[in-house]
């Protein structure tokens, strides 16, 4: 184990005490995350904050405001994220004092800080660099950090050539009018148009050019590493950071190749799926078979609470639902599609991408269309507007299935969508399939596709 090195039971932390009694630096480990985890979240957080309407590329540390200030109702904090990718950034330095929580890269990072005052720096430069002190934070590390208003820093990747991204991180201003700022920049603060390039002043050039300097002495600097799977300088320690770095840059790649996705799901609206007992009486589905000659019956039921529809009629909301089942398709069901197409394309059954339920709005079949585009067996749309009713399904070899979608308007904010499905079997495999597949189509092949066209009803609607 190398000289001066600690075993704590708590997290691992580093303190770099003030000079002039002012806040000290103080960085703490909180977790080691999986093989490879901080440069995917890193690529996956860079992509979500380029399309923000905050976001901001300046300094070689993109960054977005996630949440302003508020001084009207007394909030004067702020919410950044930021990132610095694989070139590091130049050292810089704010008026206010910054506190960031953050995931390293699969690279590791360094933190570089410096104490040293404008008046030191003028009187001589090399003041900056008797007052650098280095922090090592491992590869794949969720860390948080705390500092001063005009400590100078510098985050850097841990080892030289990386290919690896530094960290993201989530910063938060806990006073974004604090330290000694200009009367113009208090006003742009006061009006919200602050960002972190505009709180940022950097490094003298003459003093930056010391660093790069190959005089420079990197070594020479006091430095602390902090980490969690086994100690600075030790084998292990070596192993585990050249195979988090090797799976880093594999997720990092598959990060950037396929990109992050995000989802917004509302709580304003009552949406609860229920299985009704049986079919309603008004129902199109009674209509389909003879009494008794179904084999399968279900029927779900959506109660919209919350939404204004405004003028909408029956028609029109059941015409955006059918583009809801089109269009925002579960996933999941699509995969339980292909597998199911998989198995029996071998014997000669009907394939489809949609949902048993609704696969037939992909039917060539133009004889009866729903608002002049949706291919039905069967519609009807009461006179005054407040129901509509249309009917898919297909014939197979070994069974004939049946699904009714209906609207139903009580008020203008008060609206009742059913999935209904009635299936009859041809022959024996036919029945035995209906048994294999019932649970599945129950519980949740049905209740999610319902569920996910009126998530797609209720956002045309909004």
């Amino acid at each position: 184990m190398p000289h001066l090195t600690s075993v704590v039971d708590t997290f691992p932390t580093a303190v770099i005490p003030h000079a002039r009694n002012g806040l000290p630096v103080e960085v703490s480990l909180i977790a080691q995350l999986g093989h490879g985890a901080g440069s995917h979240l890193f690529y996956s957080i860079a992509a979500r904050q380029r399309a923000h309407a905050e976001y901001v590329d300046a300094l070689e540390e993109p960054s977005a405001k996630l949440g302003g200030t508020n001084f009207d109702l007394g909030d004067t904090t702020a919410l950044y994220s930021f990132i610095v990718g694989p070139q590091g950034h130049p050292f810089h330095r704010h008026a206010g004092h910054r506190i960031f929580t953050a995931v390293s890269g699969s690279g590791g990072a360094q933190l570089r800080f410096s104490m040293a005052t404008t008046e030191e720096m003028a009187c001589d430069p090399h003041k900056f660099l008797e007052a650098l002190h280095f922090i090592n934070i491992p590869p794949d590390c969720m860390f948080c950090v705390r500092f001063g208003g005009e400590t100078w820093h510098q985050f850097w990747p841990l080892s030289k050539n990386s290919l690896h991204p530094v960290f993201f991180a989530l910063s938060s201003h806990t006073d974004e009018l604090g330290g000694d700022l200009s009367d113009d920049l208090k006003s742009k603060i006061k009006a919200n148009k602050a960002d972190i390039p505009t709180l940022t002043e950097v490094l003298p050039q003459a003093v930056a050019e010391l660093i790069h300097n190959k005089d420079f002495l990197q070594q020479v600097i006091p430095t602390t590493t902090l980490s969690l799977d086994a100690p600075a300088g030790t084998i292990h320690h070596k192993v585990c950071d050249t195979f988090r770095g090797s799976m880093g840059l594999m997720r990092g790649f598959w990060s950037n190749r396929y990109g992050p996705g995000g989802y917004i799901s509302r709580a304003d609206v009552a949406k609860t799926v229920v299985e009704l007992e049986g079919v309603p009486a008004h129902s199109l589905l009674r209509k389909q078979f003879e009494s008794g000659d179904a084999h399968h019956q279900d029927t779900f039921m959506v109660t919209l609470s919350g939404v204004d529809f405004r003028d909408l009629k029956a028609h029109q909301i059941l015409e955006f639902l059918l583009e809801g089942f089109l269009n925002n398709a579960p996933r999941g069901v699509s995969r339980l599609m292909l597998i199911r197409n998989f198995l029996v394309r071998p014997i000669g059954l009907r394939t489809s991408p949609l949902g048993c339920p609704v696969s037939s709005l992909l039917s060539d079949d133009r004889s009866n269309l729903f608002a002049g585009q949706y291919p039905v067996l069967d519609q009807m749309v009461a006179a005054d507007g407040s129901l509509a009713q249309v009917v898919l399904g297909a014939k197979d070899k070994h069974l004939i299935f049946r699904s009714c979608i209906g609207v139903e308007m009580t008020s203008q904010k008060h609206v009742r969508i059913t999935l209904g499905t009635s299936v009859k079997c041809r022959n024996l495999f036919g029945r035995f399939y209906m048994a294999a597949i019932s649970f599945v189509h129950r519980k949740y092949i049905s209740p999610t596709m319902l569920r996910r066209a009126t998530d797609y009803l209720i956002s045309k609607i909004h």
